[in-house]
């Protein structure tokens, strides 16, 4: 027993996960900052509800021109810190649960998909609020259409933090906890696709996949798996900014339920379906490249990691 016990902790607290976890965070890190723009216009046209959706280049020049050329780089800062730990702890848990569980059985969608959604359900818990404060800091000085919004004045990450718990409590930092356990879906049934694909390929050509085969299967992965899971990526965005005034009256969980059901209906009400995907289209541009050159640049680091370390890379992981 005791033995097992070694084994299981060794494994989960291996080297292997350890470079799964940087090379995923290095490469989302970088990604995220070629494509950072794509997300702030995708921001605003969640959040802004009087902004008119028009396309992304349109948005971006629209914010340059009134905002200023660094603009649409507003909140670069806090949404890396938030993404080099979220996709740390994602990648370290995916990984690990992965040694633990497969331990030399094969890996299949449905096993990836559970992987994934523990390894999710982690993440968020743990790093909700990152984004709960990268939201705000992303949106702090913005010129929005729709008047209600309250300004806020936050100087950095740290005092986000103590201003929020100060002025809303604790329990602010965790708004959209909710529909993120929802979303974890998303990078679940990214990984599992991702992995389905790449394992498909793998056996139809029987070699190492190229740099542009990696490209797109991770943005195949993305597309499926963003707009499988927009809406709730919409009224995530504005729970976390703060400015919806959510009931009281009952337990946590019924609150958040209610909060999600009521800005879903509200939004299909006022602009039809269509509301609920407003702002899809920067979404997709963003997260699709990001996502793809995020998963190419983790397998190279991965790759070149444990080839100069003399490590050989587990079948499993394939």
């Amino acid at each position: 027993k005791m033995s097992t016990e070694a084994f299981r902790f060794a494994e989960v607290f291996s080297y292997e996960s350890l470079v799964h976890a940087m090379a995923g965070a290095a490469g989302s890190v970088t990604a995220m900052t070629v494509f950072f723009p794509l997300d702030t216009a995708r921001l605003r046209l969640q959040v802004d509800e009087k902004r008119k959706a028009r396309s992304t280049p349109a948005i971006l020049s629209e914010i340059v021109k009134e905002e200023g050329l660094l603009a649409p780089y507003r909140g670069w800062l806090p949404v890396i810190c938030s993404l080099c730990c979220s996709n740390f702890v994602y990648f370290y848990c995916f990984h690990s649960l992965r040694a633990s569980w497969l331990r030399g059985h094969k890996s299949t969608p449905s096993r990836d998909l559970l992987m994934g959604i523990a390894a999710g359900v982690v993440n968020v818990l743990v790093t909700t609020p990152l984004w709960v404060v990268n939201t705000r800091l992303k949106l702090q000085g913005a010129k929005f259409r729709n008047a209600d919004i309250r300004p806020t004045n936050y100087s950095g990450i740290m005092d986000a933090f103590v201003q929020i718990i100060e002025d809303e409590g604790v329990g602010a930092l965790w708004n959209g906890t909710f529909p993120s356990l929802l979303l974890v879906l998303n990078p679940a049934v990214q990984f599992m696709i991702y992995e389905g694909l790449k394992r498909q390929l793998r056996s139809l050509v029987h070699r190492e996949l190229l740099s542009l085969e990696i490209f797109l299967i991770g943005a195949v992965a993305k597309a499926v798996a963003t707009t499988f899971t927009y809406p709730l990526q919409t009224v995530q965005s504005i729970l976390r900014f703060g400015q919806h005034k959510q009931h009281t009256d009952r337990s946590p969980l019924l609150n958040s339920l209610r909060s999600v059901l009521y800005l879903l209906i509200n939004r299909v009400r006022k602009y039809g379906m269509l509301g609920l995907f407003k702002g899809l289209e920067a979404k997709l541009l963003q997260t699709v490249l990001t996502a793809a050159l995020m998963f190419l640049l983790y397998e190279k680091i991965a790759s070149s990691t444990f080839s100069v370390m003399g490590v050989k890379r587990p079948a499993s992981s394939h």
